[in-house]
């Protein structure tokens, strides 16, 4: 059973660099950044004292750009220890994304990359601290963000207007030893430490404040439910501004005083390297990231012999994909967790002791610490085992709220403390879950509902197909109709007809697509989710259903 920890994250690293100061703590495989746990606290260290001789006090927002880069740990770290709230940013933001963030979370403070993919993010700052005019000459004053006070570029290069990385920590120099840890004793494991913008696969974002305890504590446990020892060295391209990165795979090592070995953004050459590298021992991923690794190693060898264990996370896992990761990755001890941001993030997860048959057709069991239910979603009446409802949880995981939204926070957490999740679920006599779908995701055709998970996990056997998802489009004759949107293995061919005929006869008639659509990708935000509305969206307006639409939603 995992032992509850009532410590905040600067306690956290002290008594694991105390306790293992020459561990090697952060190594990242494609360039000379080794630091031991000794060498992490000391940077981190290093970074608190340059945000308080910046001036940044205990409880302010403190924004922060980038994608998986050395600085980003030491931030969360550093920000953790003088108490600063770090506001994780999503890598793939645009300007009225980032305005809306800055605004909304109050940040006094934003530290950035230069840009990241295809997106400048020193150009989208200019636009957003101009009020949409860019000034190429000059980010000062921020007065379109008033509660902005500074600007700080990682990297070397000098920018007018802000701070590069050398000159903020230089603000550090004056501040000593002795006030860095009269700030750190005034931290109290509940205070709210971090505030995450949800993914924005529905709705606009909402920034989902979360404490020491609720984070410290997740992490512990999740490190425990995957086996993860000081031992092991973790490989992890999940991004870092979402809570699989920073909780499940960041503070999970450091909880153990296992080795991070994050990749800044995910490639799965740069991932399969970076495991033969570093002989890593685990892995982690959303499941569109192991479907990309397998493909990979279909035509490139890489010895990964290492891997043992891991977590595929963050949306539904196919339960083909997973058998090949156990397979042919190596990984037998894979877990699966399931949660989400407002539960700092995992609510279940399957045990490395599992059966196969649990692993791959659940997502395992509560957490020590956190209760779970399934409610009926209308009446709020428990179901019985078996029987289907939404899945609440309760404990010491559940956010601290969303971030100036009290009426948003009470439609997600009750008077009780159960936050509602908004996934359909089923759970056995044994306490093991199995996600059935999202309340919003339902089809209902015809007066049947219709689960997208189910006919995505039937196709998924098509072994030329690698990847699909499942919606429904609306229909003036049955309400809704079944819209299946289809990634091939690569040079492979397949009819819509081939597909039909493949669930003739195997999946109820209703159930059977009458949509089917061929791609390349999927509509995705940063951590890995496939944003389902905005398939909806495309192929309503491809197939002109607009008025359909609105028929239905009148």
């Amino acid at each position: 059973m995992t032992s509850a920890l009532n410590v905040t994250i600067g306690e956290l690293l002290d008594e694991v660099s105390n306790r293992l100061p020459d561990k090697e703590a952060m190594v990242y495989a494609d360039r000379p950044v080794r630091y031991t746990y000794r060498e992490l606290q000391q940077a981190a260290e290093q970074v608190a004292k340059a945000l308080i001789g910046l001036g940044i006090k205990k409880g302010d927002m403190v924004a922060l750009w980038a994608p998986n880069v050395p600085e980003w740990i030491l931030l969360q770290l550093g920000s953790a220890m003088m108490g600063a709230v770090l506001v994780t940013v999503n890598t793939s933001y645009q300007a009225s994304e980032l305005e809306y963030l800055l605004k909304q979370s109050d940040s006094v403070a934003i530290f950035l990359v230069n840009g990241f993919k295809d997106l400048n993010y020193l150009e989208t700052l200019r636009k957003v601290l101009s009020g949409g005019k860019s000034d190429p000459n000059n980010l000062y004053p921020f007065e379109h963000i008033p509660k902005l006070k500074h600007g700080i570029l990682i990297s070397d290069e000098r920018v007018a207007g802000l701070l590069n990385w050398a000159e903020f920590l230089k603000h550090g120099v004056g501040v000593s030893d002795t006030e860095l840890r009269q700030l750190q004793a005034e931290n109290l494991p509940d205070d709210v430490i971090n505030i995450q913008y949800t993914s924005g696969t529905t709705g606009f974002p909402k920034g989902v404040m979360l404490t020491h305890n609720n984070i410290v504590n997740n992490a512990n446990a999740v490190a425990d439910a995957m086996n993860l020892q000081q031992e092991d060295r973790l490989c992890f391209p999940v991004p870092l501004f979402h809570c699989f990165g920073c909780v499940m795979s960041s503070l999970a090592c450091i909880s153990k005083g296992a080795t991070m070995v994050p990749i800044e953004y995910f490639e799965p050459n740069k991932v399969l390297a970076a495991v033969e590298k570093e002989r890593c021992t685990a892995l982690h991923g959303v499941p569109t990231m192991f479907i990309a690794e397998l493909e990979t190693l279909k035509t490139k060898t890489y010895d990964i012999s290492t891997l043992r264990k891991g977590i595929m996370a963050g949306s539904p896992c196919p339960v083909e994909v997973m058998k090949q990761v156990i397979n042919k990755m190596g990984m037998e001890e894979v877990t699966i967790a399931y949660g989400q941001t407002e539960s700092s993030p995992v609510i279940t997860q399957t045990r490395i002791d599992d059966s196969l048959e649990l692993r791959v057709s659940t997502v395992g069991r509560v957490l020590d610490g956190v209760e779970v239910k399934i409610v009926d979603p209308a009446s709020g009446e428990t179901m019985l085992p078996g029987q289907q409802g939404e899945l609440c949880a309760r404990g010491y995981s559940i956010m601290a709220g969303y971030y100036n939204m009290p009426e948003a926070t009470a439609q997600a957490v009750d008077s009780e403390g159960w936050l509602h999740t908004g996934d359909l679920a089923v759970m056995d006599v044994a306490g093991y879950c199995n996600i059935t779908g999202r309340l919003k995701d339902m089809i209902i055709r015809g007066g049947e509902n219709i689960y997208p998970r189910e006919i995505e996990e039937f196709l998924y056997r098509h072994p030329k197909i690698a990847d699909v998802q499942v919606v429904g489009l609306p229909d003036l004759k049955y309400g809704e109709e079944v819209l299946a949107v289809v990634r091939l293995r690569e040079g492979e061919k397949l009819s819509e007809d081939e597909i039909r005929q493949f669930c003739q006869g195997q999946i109820a008639k209703h159930k059977i697509p009458r949509y089917i659509e061929f791609v390349d990708s999927y509509p995705a935000t940063a951590s890995g989710k496939i944003q389902k509305y905005r398939l909806r969206e495309q192929y309503v307006s491809k197939y002109g259903l607009q008025g359909a639409a609105a028929r239905v939603m009148a």
